[in-house]
């Protein structure tokens, strides 16, 4: 019915437009009142209807007003003309763009403008973020599964089938990583996996300690909380690849990531002595001058062997500790110590000149922090800065000893140091006043003088406490001190 309507008022136009004696075009017609599908007039038209979606195209010629009715556009109608003879033939070449979807061209263009980069970001983002996830996780599997060759499988047989003695003849063969420091990779896991945990030795805001054995061997178990992670990767990163094998740092075996009780445990595997940390021993051991000497001595030779660098295919870079304290300083059977805990260690090397301060948000423990740090002064960009904060630390636990020492049947009974100015919990603000504003150091006790070795301990630890961090003595210096002072301890009659 709509075409009928359609047609009737085209052929309404055209007889109008036929009235007037003015020059004509012939054009293609398809209207009924067309002859031989040709009709004259003063333009050629093409026209195009839209119904229920469907199309409909018309072609004739028309008269008068025709600006008027070849302007026609609108959304179901729309006309178009030309004035050349059989212009309108293929209707096609006017109508195309006609028939297109209705959503206007700019608004395409604009939310493909807006989209397609949003999209792109959001894909760049993804792919980025999924690439560093993956990254960390295969640095982390490099470290827990890495072998360099080979001869690690029969290593590994070797541990599983061994008796007695494994573990220190294992270390003590040039069968490492090329570390200096722990087992292979592939036994560090088979090691792991055959460990007994006997019992719980110690606590902390880590995890815990446990006593493990291994082939009849106690192993210590150093079983880390999943939200103290970082200091595990670190301690595990710094084992793994540096030259560490020293007998007064704390001797590494395995590290592990195991599952046990349907929970992930992040395992680290030690030398197991069962005299346990400086701190536990100070507190039930009075300690003779020899003993005293002993101790700080060793402590002052693990410190000088992770300060120094050691350069060579076999070397190590520089390493500052950051958290040195009685807690961490372990005691072995025949009285002298091994520094332990790495969780916070920094690693210089003066080649590339780069300084590794890993990625742990833990701070050392504020008792023990140098007033650099407290008041936020500390070079963080410099290497000295963390092994002068580790002089100062030295100085407080060799503090801790020298209270514990009888001099003429005097001694004192263990206090951590600061135990008289701050709580027994002290905050980072009751730290800073003491140490800071007040300037204040550990008291010495007066009768501490009236012994030789005791008075040159005391003189060393007021030269670790200096506010300058540039003017205390370097761990190499207090060694070479108290090498000296052994020396006169073991042949009085010489000088010191």
């Amino acid at each position: 019915m709509l075409q009928g309507a359609i047609g009737s008022f085209l052929l309404a136009v055209l007889t109008f437009a036929q009235s007037f004696p003015e020059e004509k075009v012939t054009c293609a017609c398809d209207l009924e009142s067309c002859n031989n599908h040709t009709c004259q007039g003063k333009v050629c038209f093409v026209s195009k209807n839209l119904d229920s979606g469907k199309v409909f195209k018309k072609k004739g010629c028309l008269g008068k007003d025709t600006q008027l009715q070849c302007s026609s556009s609108e959304k179901e109608y729309a006309t178009r003309c030309c004035n050349s003879n059989m212009c309108n033939e293929n209707m096609n070449i006017f109508l195309e763009a006609e028939v297109q979807p209705e959503t206007p061209t700019s608004l395409k263009n604009l939310l493909l403008m807006i989209l397609v980069p949003l999209l792109a970001f959001l894909v760049i983002g993804m792919l980025l973020a999924l690439s560093c996830w993956k990254l960390a996780q295969h640095r982390r599997r490099r470290l827990l599964f890495q072998h360099n060759n080979l001869g690690d499988t029969d290593l590994m047989l070797k541990a599983s089938m061994a008796g007695d003695g494994v573990l220190e003849d294992l270390l003590n063969e040039d069968c490492t990583t090329g570390s200096g420091s722990g087992l292979p990779f592939l036994v560090q896991r088979t090691v792991a996996r055959q460990i007994a945990l006997v019992e719980c030795v110690g606590k902390g805001r880590y995890g815990e300690v446990w006593r493990g054995v291994w082939h009849g061997e106690n192993v210590a178990v150093k079983i880390f909380s999943s939200r103290d992670e970082q200091s595990w990767f670190r301690e595990t990163e710094i084992y793994n690849t540096v030259l560490l094998r020293h007998e007064n740092i704390l001797g590494f075996i395995a590290s592990d990531m195991t599952s046990r009780n349907s929970s992930t445990q992040l395992w680290l595997i030690t030398h197991y002595h069962e005299n346990g940390s400086l701190y536990d021993y100070l507190q039930r051991t009075v300690l003779d001058t020899e003993i005293c000497l002993r101790l700080a001595y060793s402590i002052i030779c693990g410190l000088v062997h992770l300060h120094v660098e050691i350069f060579g295919t076999q070397g190590k870079p520089a390493i500052a500790h950051r958290d040195l304290k009685s807690r961490n300083i372990l005691v072995k059977a025949n009285r002298q110590c091994c520094i332990a805990d790495l969780g916070l260690a920094v690693m210089h090397s003066q080649g590339s000149d780069y300084l590794d301060i890993g990625n742990n948000p833990r701070v050392g423990t504020k008792r023990y922090m140098a007033p650099e740090v407290l008041d936020e002064q500390i070079r963080t960009d410099c290497f000295e800065s963390y092994k002068q904060t580790d002089i100062w630390a030295y100085g407080l636990v060799l503090w801790e000893i020298i209270r514990r020492t009888v001099v003429n049947g005097l001694v004192e009974d263990y206090r951590p140091p600061f135990f008289d100015m701050v709580p027994s919990d002290p905050s980072f603000e009751d730290m800073k006043k003491v140490v800071c504003t007040d300037q204040q150091t550990p008291r010495i006790p007066n009768y501490l003088y009236s012994d030789l070795i005791l008075t040159a301990l005391a003189k060393i630890m007021k030269e670790c406490w200096y506010h300058n961090p540039s003017t205390r003595l370097t761990a190499l210096r207090i060694k070479k001190t108290l090498k000296k002072l052994s020396s006169s301890l073991e042949n009085p009659k010489q000088d010191c």
